[in-house]
């Protein structure tokens, strides 16, 4: 079947999406408080491809706590973007967007990567961008490594690096890997945020990286966080509320600490209202778990 052009209905509506894309590249960008650097993700689920990736949770947390955002990414068009709206979106066109697919058996989740979009690079970056107060270097797979080690000296540098914590082999099947300059990396930045499942609960690695981090915070699901700072370590009870997701639980978590980091230099501060504000989106499923002005100024009260 094809359409009035004489051209397949999907191939139509590609078009149209990368010409999307392109005019969203010509917009003139402004000053931004919070950058985030990472590939956003077309994630495969049973009612189709949905927008996904630290970039796309992380950057709607920071629209919610009233910052101007802007996000560096690569993306194909595989789904609008339209629930970004209010970010400024810097997207480099490629062929496939970096494609993640949940597959569920008696024996677990397994994630499986279709395709894995190409690198970042400090020259894709704006330069109107490049001091942005809150520089987030969030990875999905391997992308942004050379980031770390460019100079951003106006900003508060934070790093999630779940996605250099991640290998996959011949069949996608996405496992925990090796990061092997994680140490040197992670000096580099003002605070760092992970999972605990990031490192598969080795808590050798997560001393490890405590003591060459000035700031690091370990997100451990429905039991909270923690966090190492100056030698000390202190832990954070999430809010006891009834799960329906925890997807992107831990972006959030990421873009609420690095604000409220930035905003009072008190990562103790930040890790408890970080805890609380995630601990609201996983009552609502996929990017309906972003914080609502209401929950956003509950967790201030209670930190303050």
């Amino acid at each position: 079947m094809t359409g009035a052009t004489g051209w397949p209905p999907l191939l139509i509506c590609f078009s149209i999406l990368r010409y999307n894309l392109r005019m969203q590249n010509i917009v003139p960008l402004h000053p931004v408080d919070y950058l985030v650097i990472g590939n956003l993700s077309c994630d495969l689920t049973p009612s189709g491809p949905r927008l996904g990736g630290t970039a796309a949770y992380s950057a709607l947390t920071g629209i919610a706590l009233g910052l101007r955002v802007g996000v560096v990414t690569n993306w194909a068009g595989e789904v609008p973007l339209d629930i970004l709206d209010g970010i400024q979106v810097r997207s480099l066109a490629v062929e496939h967007s970096t494609t993640f697919e949940n597959v569920y058996t008696p024996e677990g989740r397994h994630q499986i990567i279709h395709h894995n979009a190409p690198d970042l690079h400090y020259e894709n970056i704006p330069k109107i961008w490049r001091e942005a107060p809150i520089v987030h270097i969030g990875p999905i797979t391997g992308e942004g490594k050379s980031l770390v080690d460019r100079k951003f000296p106006a900003s508060m540098l934070g790093l999630t690096p779940q996605g250099w914590l991640r290998t996959w082999d011949g069949d996608g099947r996405v496992h925990i890997g090796t990061w092997p300059d994680a140490l040197h990396e992670l000096t580099k930045a003002d605070a760092t945020v992970l999972s605990i499942e990031d490192v598969g609960g080795d808590e050798e690695q997560i001393e490890l990286m405590a003591n060459s981090c000035r700031v690091l915070a370990v997100t451990e699901g429905s039991a909270g966080s923690r966090l190492y700072w100056n030698g000390d370590l202190r832990r954070f009870h999430a809010l006891q509320l009834e799960e329906v997701d925890p997807t992107g639980a831990g972006d959030i978590y990421a873009a609420a600490f690095f604000w409220r980091f930035s905003a009072t230099h008190d990562p103790w501060a930040a890790a408890r209202f970080a805890t609380h504000l995630a601990s609201f989106s996983v009552t609502r499923r996929g990017l309906e778990g972003i914080p609502t002005r209401e929950e956003i100024q509950t967790c201030l009260v209670e930190v303050m």
